[in-house]
């Protein structure tokens, strides 16, 4: 999944916190509510304004991050 096209960081937003494009909402804020068992159903429920691909892209985002990490150890 290219997350690039559902994921943008810019400074004036969440203090440079990547966020969905389009919202407010952060890859964290969507981790963190899936950490705390709700499904995507539901945070789609909560959040008309997001989409499964969106949810995804969070997922993805989050992956790709963990991955460079441990590449960069």
């Amino acid at each position: 999944m290219n997350y690039q096209e559902y994921i943008e960081i810019r400074a004036e937003k969440r203090f440079g916190k990547p966020c969905i494009k389009g919202t407010r909402i952060t890859v964290y804020d969507v981790l963190n509510w899936m950490s705390n068992g709700m499904s995507k159903e539901e945070i789609m429920n909560d959040f008309e304004e997001l989409n499964e691909q969106m949810i995804n892209a969070c997922l993805a985002f989050a992956a790709d991050k963990e991955n460079k990490i441990r590449i960069a150890s």
